[in-house]
C-alpha cells in the first residue's frame, strides 16, 4: 500500500507542477498559488462538512498550520523557477527535498533494509544527475537553481509535517483543509504586499475564465498528492514513501516533453532509468 500511494503522489505532484509552471509563464506566481489553493479550500470545506471531520480536531493540527505556512513560499519559489525553465531540469532538483522526510524517518528509528537503502541511493542519485549538466549557464538559470533548492527544502518540510498532522482518514481531510486555508491566508498576505509594492496581481489582459479549470486542477492535484503521501507515510516506512513520492519530476518532464516539446539530454534520460531501478528496489524491499 505504501508504494502504491507514494507513486500516486508522484504522479499527482508531477502533473500539478507542470500545470503550475505553465500557468506562471503568463500569470504572476503568487496569483496562481492563491487562486489554485482557494479552489482547493472550497472543495475540502465541503468534504470536511460532509464527513464531520471537525470532530477529529486535535493539537496535531498545528503541524498542518506549520505546513500551510511553509507551503506557499515553497510553491512560489518553485513556480517561478519552473517558469524560467527548462522544466526537465528544474523539476528534478525540486525533489531533493526528499532529504528532509527521509532524515526525519531515520531519526525516528526507521532502518531500511539493504534493498530499500540501495533503492534510496539509486533514486536520489538519478535525481541529482538530471539537473547536473545544465547548472553552468546564464544568470537566469543559476537563479532558477537557487529558487528550486529553496523550494525543495520547503517541500520536504511540508511532507514531514503533513504526515504528522493526522492518523485517520477524516482527520486527514481536516488537516488538509487547515493546511490549505493557512496556505491561502499566507499567500494572500504576500500577494497583498506585492501589489502594494507595485507588482501586478493579474496579467495585462486579465485572468480569463478559461484559466480557472487549469487553476482548479493544479490546486486539487496538489492537495490530493499531500493526502496520498500522508496515507503512504502512515502505512509504511517514511523513508520509502518519501523517496517514491519524490519521483514526480519524471511526470513533469514527460508532460513538458509531450506538451511543450522540451528535449532532455542523455544524462537526464538516464535519470528515468535510475529512478525506475530505485523504485523496483524500494517496492520489493
Amino acid at each position: 500500500m505504501t508504494a502504491l500511494f507514494a507513486l500516486a503522489t508522484s504522479v499527482l505532484w508531477g502533473l500539478a507542477d507542470f500545470g503550475g509552471g505553465v500557468l506562471t509563464r503568463r500569470t504572476p506566481a503568487l496569483t496562481v498559488v492563491v487562486v489554485s489553493q482557494s479552489i482547493a479550500v472550497a472543495v475540502l470545506g465541503v468534504i470536511v462538512a460532509a464527513t464531520g471531520a471537525w470532530s477529529e480536531a486535535s493539537p496535531h493540527l498545528w503541524f498542518a498550520v506549520a505546513a500551510g505556512l511553509v507551503g506557499p513560499m515553497a510553491m512560489l519559489a518553485f513556480y517561478k523557477a519552473l517558469a524560467m525553465g527548462p522544466m526537465g531540469v528544474v523539476s528534478p532538483l525540486g525533489s531533493l527535498g526528499v532529504a528532509v522526510p527521509v532524515t526525519v524517518g531515520l531519526v525516528l528509528g526507521e532502518r531500511p533494509g539493504l534493498p530499500q537503502l540501495a533503492g534510496v541511493l539509486v533514486a536520489v542519485a538519478g535525481v541529482v544527475l538530471a539537473g547536473g549538466p545544465q547548472l553552468r549557464g546564464a544568470p537566469v538559470q543559476r537563479r532558477a537553481v537557487v529558487l528550486t533548492l529553496v523550494a525543495a527544502m520547503g517541500f520536504g518540510a511540508v511532507m514531514a509535517l503533513i504526515a504528522e498532522a493526522s492518523t485517520t482518514l477524516t482527520g486527514l481531510f481536516l488537516a488538509l483543509f487547515v493546511q490549505r486555508a493557512t496556505n491561502v491566508a499566507a499567500g494572500g498576505a504576500a500577494l497583498w504586499l506585492s501589489v502594494r509594492r507595485g507588482a501586478p496581481a493579474l496579467p495585462e489582459q486579465g485572468l480569463p475564465l478559461t484559466t480557472l479549470p487549469a487553476l482548479a486542477f493544479v490546486g486539487l492535484a496538489d492537495v490530493a498528492a499531500n493526502g496520498t503521501y500522508s496515507i503512504a507515510a502512515q502505512h509504511g516506512p517514511v523513508t520509502v514513501a518519501a523517496v517514491l513520492a519524490s519521483l514526480y519530476p519524471a511526470v513533469t518532464a514527460l508532460a513538458a516533453r509531450g506538451f511543450l516539446s522540451e528535449r532532455l539530454r542523455a544524462v537526464q534520460a538516464a535519470r528515468a532509468g535510475l529512478a525506475l531501478v530505485g523504485t523496483l528496489l524500494l517496492a520489493t524491499g
